[in-house]
């Protein structure tokens, strides 16, 4: 009977978030509190604890950095990443994925990418580079940037679940895996993009366009790609205190010894670290950079962030519901099968992420179940980091229709049958690569 209550129980929490994918947005959010509901009041389980330190993160860190994109940070930022990827033009297919991480780290979010995909389009045409291989695999590592950024919402979750007793896992022990092992598996997966689809000389449908003078040959000349953006000194402000917070947060979590004492004497855990240093950033960047308050709500990064905010309550709450319940069963049952084969962990967070396209919505989901069946949690970061990359499995992302859009050449495919697209490869090999090394460098330097 125990068992019969628990496949059904479990049938109602994925049944929640499929219709809460299906309708996506807010809706994961309403789907996860309905599921809440059931589980409340049809099987009497007692209601799980709403990831509260969780949402607070993401509450203080989307306030901060949308003060940041109201003032101009974020243009700022897009003009440094795109001479950065102007630099080294025969490289790009290597160095605009790397820039793409990093300025997504650094932002916390992955919209950055959105003004660098004409200056990634234009730069590798004009060398003669296929532009679907910089192309989709940027896109794709801004996906694996989240788990490797102080600031971004999935990182959030995974703090308020790992640094508290018995874990004791704390943001900097996260960053030490999860940087490494993305940049690695960017570098490598760099080398397999780059060998992907015909060359523009070789292709027949991109030297067609050629000759009928739908585009012109490509051809590399001095004149300077820019973002379109508009940069100004208060951007440029916003965005060096904004980077600042991010470093001052990387510091607090590096040295236990800056933190201030709790009522207990320990140090402050990170959580309210995290908060107090991103709601003095906004204030810091209000100050001197005088954005617009009332445009914050208009803002791209705030709207995103409500909505994973939403998504993060329902979902999270109902899965702790759900979890807290039989805690002994998955630990005995299913954390059995994933301490003997840990990569079903990893699985589980790449498939969460496709069907939900939310890294935090995973990590809530997936991240809990793999600290119950007792994966080292080193070893647990490196897999959850090079899962990320499964929100772009499927051709639904905002930035993959961005990316085939700007594509002029009509490289950048979205395709027609789910698997024929120009990111399916890449993802899939970044997130092999990266949950590969993320294993082995957890097992190193983890814990």
């Amino acid at each position: 009977m125990e068992t019969v209550l628990f496949v059904t129980q479990l049938l109602v929490v994925l049944g929640c978030i499929v219709m809460g994918t299906r309708s996506s947005g807010v809706a994961l959010g309403l789907w996860g509190g309905t599921g809440v509901a059931i589980l409340v009041f049809v099987f009497r389980l007692p209601p799980g604890s709403p990831p509260v330190d969780a949402l607070l993160i993401v509450l203080s860190v989307v306030l901060a950095s949308s003060m940041m994109q109201a003032a101009g940070g974020i243009d700022w930022m897009v003009s440094i990443a795109a001479k950065l990827i102007a630099r080294n033009p025969k490289q790009i297919t290597l160095v605009a994925p790397l820039v793409s991480f990093l300025f997504s780290v650094g932002a916390g979010t992955s919209n950055i990418l959105y003004p660098l995909l004409p200056v990634i389009q234009d730069l590798s045409y004009r060398n003669g580079i296929r532009p679907s291989r910089p192309l989709s695999l940027s896109v794709v590592a801004t996906g694996v940037a989240l788990a490797c950024s102080p600031v971004s919402a999935a990182m959030a979750a995974m703090v308020t679940l790992t640094d508290t007793a018995p874990w004791n896992f704390e943001l900097i022990d996260i960053l030490k895996v999860t940087i490494p092992a993305a940049v690695v598996g960017i570098v490598i997966s760099s080398f397999v993009v780059n060998r992907l689809g015909k060359d523009i000389v070789d292709d027949p449908e991109i030297q067609a366009k050629i000759a009928a003078g739908e585009i012109p040959a490509p051809h590399a000349d001095a004149q300077e790609v820019k973002a379109q953006v508009t940069v100004t000194s208060a951007g440029r402000n916003a965005a060096l205190v904004f980077l600042f917070g991010v470093a001052l947060i990387v510091a607090f979590g590096l040295f236990k010894g800056i933190r201030p004492l709790d009522a207990a004497g320990d140090p402050v855990s990170m959580t309210p670290i995290i908060e107090i240093v991103m709601f003095v950033t906004g204030t810091v960047i209000l100050l001197v950079s005088r954005p617009k308050v009332a445009e914050i709500p208009t803002m791209t990064v705030f709207r995103a962030g409500m909505v994973s905010a939403i998504a993060l309550f329902g979902l999270a709450w109902l899965t702790d519901t759900f979890l807290a319940a039989h805690t002994e069963l998955i630990a005995d049952g299913v954390g059995g099968l994933v301490t003997a084969v840990p990569w079903i962990f990893a699985l589980g967070v790449f498939l969460v992420c496709v069907l939900t396209t939310s890294q935090s919505t995973a990590t809530r989901t997936i991240v809990p179940i793999g600290l119950a069946a007792g994966i080292p949690l080193g070893l647990l970061s490196g897999m959850w980091a090079g899962a990320f990359a499964g929100i772009y499995l499927l051709p639904t992302n905002g930035s993959q229709i961005a990316a085939a859009n700007f594509d002029t050449s009509g490289s950048t495919k979205l395709g027609s049958k789910l698997v024929d697209h120009s990111f399916f490869v890449p993802t899939l090999v970044l997130a092999a690569s990266t949950i590969a090394v993320g294993a082995l460098f957890g097992v190193l330097w983890g814990g």
